[in-house]
């Protein structure tokens, strides 16, 4: 019997894909704990447990993905509007090297947290198989909302999940 190389590697692909897939994070599941240095030097490490009691939003992002470069900044909006009532944002850059990152934040400026994970060990933590990927976690630790891209009209969506989460 002969084997059809082509048809091997997409089964191949197709078994690859639905682990990356059965190991994400999805929503009802508990977060996954991480602890990152920050980008900033000097700036204590950021870990899901030091957040607790918060609305964390938690987003996966890289200076070469263009969805996220759209986003950040209104990630940075959304922040402030929420911010006193108990919302975090921690945007976890995936740059390698972290000074991609950095170059990116000279142009554009955001207030929340924002870690390194340039090996991805939290990436693969939460299952990331896209930029940008983004987990609502509540104030319990649970993900109320796994998000994948960005997209026109996003926010709207995205806005209603946060304030639907945020701590009583």
């Amino acid at each position: 019997m002969k084997t059809n190389p082509a048809l091997l590697s997409a089964a191949a692909l197709l078994l690859s894909t639905l682990s990356l897939t059965s190991f994400a994070v999805e929503e009802g599941e508990p977060a996954p704990a991480f602890d990152l240095p920050s980008i900033y030097e000097g700036q204590p490490n950021i870990s899901l447990q030091s957040l607790a009691g918060k609305t964390i939003y938690v987003d996966f992002w890289a200076s070469w993905c263009a969805p996220c470069l759209q986003s950040l900044p209104l990630y940075n909006e959304m922040y402030h509007k929420y911010k006193d009532q108990g919302l975090e944002v921690v945007a976890i850059t995936v740059d390698n090297p972290i000074e991609d990152g950095l170059d990116f934040l000279e142009d554009t400026p955001l207030d929340f947290l924002i870690p390194v994970d340039p090996e991805g060990d939290a990436a693969e933590l939460f299952g990331v198989i896209g930029m940008p990927s983004s987990y609502l976690i509540a104030p319990d630790g649970e993900v109320k909302l796994v998000h994948m891209g960005f997209r026109s009209g996003d926010m709207e969506m995205i806005e209603a999940a946060i304030i639907e989460h945020l701590p009583q």
